[in-house]
């Protein structure tokens, strides 16, 4: 079985929409976490990064709208309002005030993974120009969250994805070490340089031919590192 790619944050404070969600997204091979109100969302967005976030609007302690309006002053992660909500008035609020899209409680299984799937598809085309990054014979499908050597699939745990995802973004740059730190782990982790280089050594040990003689991700000594653009 492969490992949980993309992260959901499911926000609801109905147990049971939260417990059915976790069921169903679980077995799409999504990584879900939860949250019970709108201002512990905003916060979970800040620290965990979701890569899509599913938002009642009835939540206990502010309106969902309140929410989308936070996340968007400083995020574009893909938002999708699941609600019980029908007005027009709603459904228009919510999507000018930066939702990606709007389902209506109760919804159906199917058409709520083919929305969550073509907005995931949308964001990283959105972020990358295609939906996929590519460097000789390494290649990263963003939307699957999957990694081909040689065309053969590369297991990655959750972080050792992001950390390369961050390298072939920026492929041809010369990265500082707190720079990389600070986007893949967050501030707090900013001088964690025993970390990063434990996590570049378990990179490289799956996707360069010796390890020892790296192709692909270059120390650049007391700086950092960078990615090569190989042929």
């Amino acid at each position: 079985m492969h490992e949980k790619k993309n992260t959901i944050l499911v926000v609801d404070d109905e147990p049971q929409i939260q417990k059915m969600l976790g069921i169903l997204l679980e077995v799409e091979n999504f990584k879900i976490i939860e949250s019970f109100s709108g201002k512990q969302a905003v916060r979970m967005c800040v620290s965990l990064n979701p890569d899509l976030i599913l938002l009642d609007l009835g939540l206990p302690d502010m309106d969902g709208k309140e929410v989308i309006s936070a996340i968007r002053e400083w995020s574009q992660v893909p938002i999708i309002v699941l609600s019980a909500r029908d007005a027009d008035e709603e459904v228009t609020a919510a999507l000018n005030l930066g939702a990606n899209d709007y389902v209506t409680k109760p919804f159906n299984v199917e058409v709520l993974l083919a929305r969550i799937n073509a907005a995931l598809r949308s964001c990283m085309v959105r972020e990358n120009g295609e939906p996929e990054l590519c460097n000789g014979a390494l290649r990263m499908d963003l939307v699957r969250h999957e990694v081909f050597l040689h065309d053969k699939l590369t297991a990655f745990t959750p972080k050792e994805y992001d950390l390369l995802r961050h390298f072939m973004t920026n492929r041809g740059k010369m990265l500082t070490h707190k720079e990389i730190l600070r986007k893949v782990w967050g501030a707090a982790h900013s001088d964690d340089t025993t970390y990063l280089r434990v996590y570049i050594g378990q990179i490289r040990e799956k996707i360069e031919a010796d390890s020892g003689a790296p192709v692909f991700i270059i120390t650049e000594p007391g700086i950092g590192y960078r990615m090569e653009n190989v042929a």
